[in-house]
């Protein structure tokens, strides 16, 4: 009740008593480990904790509260000047910092003056690629719900689904004959992702098709839920293609990394709204041996190598033109979609807990 000034400090306060009574509740900690965003009221709060305990406090900066909030308000709203502010001055008071990317490492030491050590985010070991007999479960799972993932002219009755079959007599799985490419991308549906972008490089996809090009249908899942999700369905459902299906499930926590590891390509439409932190959702897809396309931003290289594991793009364009490079000969394992799996196959990047251990136990003077 009231303007909306009013309803966001009386949040704020609200917030900073239920936090503060929570930690204050709680066994006496060595170490308070916290990540931001959000940070308002939380890095406060927990450091009055830390005073109280004689805790430690750590930040892991994942990004800036004050420029996502910039996002909605604008750059120059008293809101994000104040929250600007407050990032600086309470994150000073922490203990140790860690963050996402090198180029946040140098930033934060710049404007704001904290030392961090760079903790890079890597995927949960459950993240890797689907074996197929997995894979046809999940799309059999989900073509009961979903129409992209349904078999073309095949009665229900078939154990069958659009991307996978099993063998009657043997029982083995194959890869279905001229299967659609599984796409995928995942979202939060705010305002740092724009997906006007892959809707614009979709529809130069079923033109290229339309043309003559030899390209396979595509199946374009597009996960998770938000605020904007409405909004783009709307522009989903205006959208009349003959070789694109476009599903915006919810998954299942369990389903959403047996798809990335069963998925042919996926896409990346984050932009940062500090140009600082990375994507973790790119992260997971990488620990599927997932080749990615990404849409550039400032520090994107330090994950993404182009050409290596993945494709940069700019704009819809790009973005359509690689789509078509990298399926002209799906699903042949010559070209580059094979050779970025395989890439990224070999490179065995180190897991949560190994990177964990590596880089922040030293911090905590534990060797073990």
């Amino acid at each position: 009740v009231g303007p909306k000034l009013f309803q966001y400090v009386l949040k704020v306060l609200v917030q900073s008593v239920q936090l503060l009574y929570t930690l204050l509740r709680i066994d006496q900690p060595s170490y308070i480990l916290l990540q931001n965003p959000p940070g308002l009221p939380s890095i406060a709060v927990a450091w009055v904790a830390g005073l109280w305990w004689g805790s430690k406090l750590i930040i892991d900066w994942h990004n800036y509260g004050y420029t996502i909030m910039s996002l909605s308000h604008g750059s120059s709203h008293p809101l994000v000047l104040i929250a600007k502010w407050y990032e600086k001055l309470f994150g000073r008071l922490s203990d140790c910092n860690l963050c996402v990317t090198d180029a946040m490492r140098k930033d934060l030491w710049v404007n704001f003056k904290i030392k961090a050590v760079t903790l890079y985010d890597k995927p949960a070991s459950y993240f890797k690629e689907t074996p197929l007999d997995l894979q046809h479960n999940l799309f059999m799972k989900l073509a009961k719900d979903y129409e992209p993932f349904q078999p073309r002219a095949v009665s229900p009755s078939a154990d069958r689904s659009a991307f996978t079959q099993r063998d009657g007599s043997s029982g083995s799985v194959l890869k279905a004959r001229g299967r659609p490419a599984l796409l995928i991308s995942s979202t939060s549906w705010t305002e740092d992702e724009d997906f006007s972008v892959l809707l614009s490089a979709l529809e130069d996809y079923e033109r290229f098709i339309k043309e003559g090009a030899e390209l396979p249908a595509l199946v374009c899942v597009i996960t998770g839920k938000g605020p904007l999700k409405d909004y783009y369905n709307g522009l989903i459902q205006n959208l009349h293609f003959e070789h694109i299906q476009i599903c915006t499930p919810w998954l299942e926590a369990e389903d959403y990394p047996l798809l990335l590891g069963s998925a042919d390509l996926g896409v990346c439409l984050h932009k940062s709204s500090s140009g600082l932190d990375l994507p973790m959702k790119v992260v997971d897809m990488f620990g599927c041996c997932l080749p990615v396309c990404a849409i550039h931003f400032e520090c994107l290289h330090e994950l993404v190598k182009h050409n290596e594991n993945g494709l940069i793009f700019r704009d819809s364009q790009e973005l359509a033109k690689q789509l078509k490079m990298l399926f002209l000969d799906f699903p042949s394992l010559e070209g580059k979609l094979h050779r970025f799996r395989e890439n990224l196959r070999v490179s065995r990047q180190l897991r949560w807990d190994q990177s964990w251990d590596q880089t922040v136990l030293p911090l905590l003077g534990n060797k073990e």
